[in-house]
């Protein structure tokens, strides 16, 4: 009966040393981190707020940054009630100012996670960082 090298007992032994259980146990930890650094600031965005503003001011749009929409501010002054399509121009001053609220608070939440995150996909084993990309 020949030997084999090995455990004797049918096992995969793999190599020992450089990394290994430490290096998993860090990338936890970091991983760790990072949850509660994302949990931290998806709490902040729900409060903080920015300003839109339209039409030279006509329209101000207050949104968080849950894309909430907090007040629509209207100046009364810069709209012509004069003119016939003073109602359609405020329609389409509206309009606006909501789409670019929205698209402002998103692009202010994904780069608040994008900062937390970092290069996540650099941590990942084997062509999984492309699901984060």
């Amino acid at each position: 009966m020949s030997k084999r090298k090995g455990s004797g007992r049918g096992g995969f032994n793999p190599p020992m040393g450089g990394g290994g259980m430490g290096q998993q146990a860090a990338m936890l930890k970091q991983i760790q981190k990072m949850q509660e650094d994302m949990e931290a600031a998806q709490t902040a965005l729900e409060t903080e707020t920015m300003d839109v503003s339209v039409g030279g001011g006509a329209i101000v749009v207050t949104i968080t940054g849950h894309q909430r929409i907090q007040k629509i501010a209207i100046d009364k002054a810069q709209i012509d009630l004069t003119d016939e399509e003073w109602l359609t121009d405020l329609q389409d001053l509206l309009v606006a100012a909501v789409n670019q609220a929205i698209e402002q608070s998103q692009t202010m939440a994904a780069e608040r996670m994008e900062s937390i995150t970092g290069n996540i996909g650099g941590m990942l084993p084997g062509g999984l960082g492309g699901l984060f990309g």
